[in-house]
């Protein structure tokens, strides 16, 4: 198996097939093999899209490795751009998750891998889909320590976080509700469903970080009902607000490198490549 890494800060599997990508003057990207490839061979391609322009570079990728005659093509893009758009919330949205699983699909990769998607839609509108859970990320996350509780932050992560329980052993997990406004985003009526916590240490599970308004609402929710140190762990950290409002409630911050690399004191980032 070769390998092609679209994004050079991400080579999860070792040296990349050499290439150039470059944009014409009329904005039209473009993509250029440099290495010499035997007919037949098998290319693992890895992208970590955060733009329409990278999925467009990877379309490129495909066509011009397959007129180079390679007949074996996988893909292991782990955070699936648009997996929060699932369901049309309001009319005149479009189902953005299904867009691109069909640009996807249209490739015809023998296998494509994801990382720990937002909901089971990704999964079944992909084709030859492997779903890498995230079991293996949140253990590395907590390390030994047993006497803590998994915090689910909504109804949407609880199936997955009791897997994730299950896999450590049977931590306890603590069941949360939220109420977001569909029209404006905005979110309200965090609630706790425990009655005291009793200083233990608390580990918000879930997949993805944005601007972090989630987790800090829930973080103040926690401490009423006397929590310990309250940790949060994503799977994708997009961290568009940063860290200063974040690192105030949580004694640590995890994530992985599946949407980007990141360097701040309070985050702790775990390469995917130990995931795979």
């Amino acid at each position: 198996m070769k390998y092609l890494h679209l994004d050079s800060n991400f080579q999860p599997f070792g040296k990349s097939i050499a290439f150039k990508a470059f944009e014409f003057n009329g904005g039209e990207l473009h993509i250029q093999i440099t290495e010499r490839l035997a007919a037949k061979s098998s290319v693992t391609i890895t992208l970590r899209p955060q733009s329409f322009r990278d999925m467009g570079l990877l379309l490129l990728a495909v066509d011009a490795l397959k007129r180079m005659g390679i007949d074996h093509l996988e893909l292991l893009i782990p955070y699936f751009p648009a997996a929060r758009q699932d369901r049309v919330m309001v009319p005149g949205e479009p189902l953005s998750v299904k867009v691109y699983a069909d640009l996807i699909n249209a490739q015809n990769f023998k296998k494509v891998m994801v990382f720990d998607p937002h909901s089971e839609v990704t999964g079944a509108l992909l084709n030859q889909v492997v779903v890498i859970p995230n079991h293996h990320f949140v253990k590395k996350c907590i390390g030994p320590t047993k006497d803590i509780l998994l915090i689910s932050p909504d109804g949407g992560a609880l199936k997955k976080i009791y897997k994730v329980s299950q896999y450590l052993d049977g931590i306890p997990v603590i069941e949360c509700s939220k109420i977001r406004d569909v029209k404006n985003g905005q979110l309200t009526g965090f609630t706790v469903y425990a009655d005291d916590l009793k200083g233990k240490s608390c580990y918000i599970v879930d997949d993805i970080c944005d601007g972090g308004g989630t987790f800090l609402g829930l973080a103040e929710k926690l401490k009423e009902k006397n929590a310990g140190p309250i940790y949060l762990i994503v799977s994708h950290g997009i961290f568009s607000k940063g860290f200063d409002q974040l690192e105030k409630q949580f004694a640590g911050i995890y994530s992985s490198n599946a949407f980007s690399t990141l360097k701040h004191k309070s985050l702790t980032q775990i390469n995917l490549e130990e995931l795979l």
